[in-house]
């Protein structure tokens, strides 16, 4: 099976965890994630299936966006609710006084291009070694920080010690440090409790589908096939473009190859047909392309 899809990740699961499902829901052994979520993350999980896979380097930079809640009072170890608190539940100091504009206050710097802290426990590799393993056995954790950009960090409301929120961060951010510095500024500590992706890159929640709706198809791949997003709507920075037999031979032996694109786009989605994906050129000059990844 060879396809884009989107998956509505449950909580509880790690990203490997619902690759592993697909898998089985598929036969296809060859399967990607766009952009890992933790456990406790639910939302939009973006997949890779077959020779797709050959295209997750176009997708790393998406930026994406969450809806979620802070709570207040304690950070924790790993700057969500699933980790240890490190140290005393204060709120009920500051409860009296801690005001919703209060919050937003502090929130509003979090915005534009800014240095941000990894978690400990993270994918982050140290020496090749994943940084939460090392946390994990007790190990030091030295991380440094990461250039990321915030494009919107909105406080949507307060009720008691948690804060709701909307955020949109560039790839490689950590919305668990985000929620940990906004507690560290605001005096009282705080740690992420609830996140939902609902956009990443080009894909929403409203296109995303179910363990259970996929489950349903297991085995059908031809159905399964039908929930995968279009093959010309995927990359849209790219202009698609349709090869004639002779350039799509061309392409296909990686050689150079002529295509009818007149625009100034460095890159181009290549096809045979409306939906046959043969892979993504590189323009030369004018309308001279030269193959960078070839579907078969």
């Amino acid at each position: 099976m060879n396809g884009l899809l989107v998956v509505d990740k449950p909580g509880g699961m790690t990203s490997h965890d619902v690759v592993a499902k697909l898998r089985r829901f598929t036969g296809e052994k060859s399967i990607g994630h766009l952009g890992t979520l933790d456990p406790m993350a639910t939302g939009v999980l973006p997949l890779v299936l077959g020779k797709y896979t050959r295209l997750a380097q176009f997708f790393s930079s998406a930026e994406k966006t969450y809806t979620g809640a802070i709570r207040f009072g304690f950070a924790t170890d790993t700057f969500d609710a699933e980790g240890a608190a490190a140290g005393p539940n204060v709120w009920a100091e500051f409860e009296p006084t801690l005001t919703l504009e209060d919050v937003r206050a502090a929130a509003a710097q979090f915005k534009g291009q800014m240095e941000q802290m990894p978690p400990a426990f993270s994918a982050k590799k140290i020496a090749g070694k994943p940084a939460y393993k090392l946390a994990r056995e007790g190990k030091p954790v030295e991380l440094k920080p990461a250039n990321v950009n915030i494009a919107s960090f909105q406080i949507l409301g307060l009720e008691g010690p948690v804060a709701n929120f909307a955020i949109s961060i560039s790839a490689g951010g950590y919305v668990r440090s985000v929620a940990h510095e906004l507690g560290k500024d605001l005096g009282c500590g705080g740690h992420l409790s609830a996140l939902r992706r609902t956009k990443a890159g080009a894909f929403t929640i409203d296109a995303a589908h179910t363990l259970e709706e996929l489950e349903a198809l297991a085995g059908d791949l031809r159905a399964l096939e039908t929930l995968c997003v279009h093959p010309r709507d995927l990359l849209p920075q790219m202009p698609s473009v349709t090869g004639d037999s002779m350039a799509l031979g061309r392409f296909r032996n990686g050689a150079q190859a002529n295509l009818p694109e007149l625009s100034s786009a460095p890159l181009v989605k290549v096809f045979a047909g409306q939906r046959d994906l043969v892979g993504v050129a590189k323009r030369v000059a004018g309308t001279l392309f030269q193959p960078v990844v070839v579907m078969g």
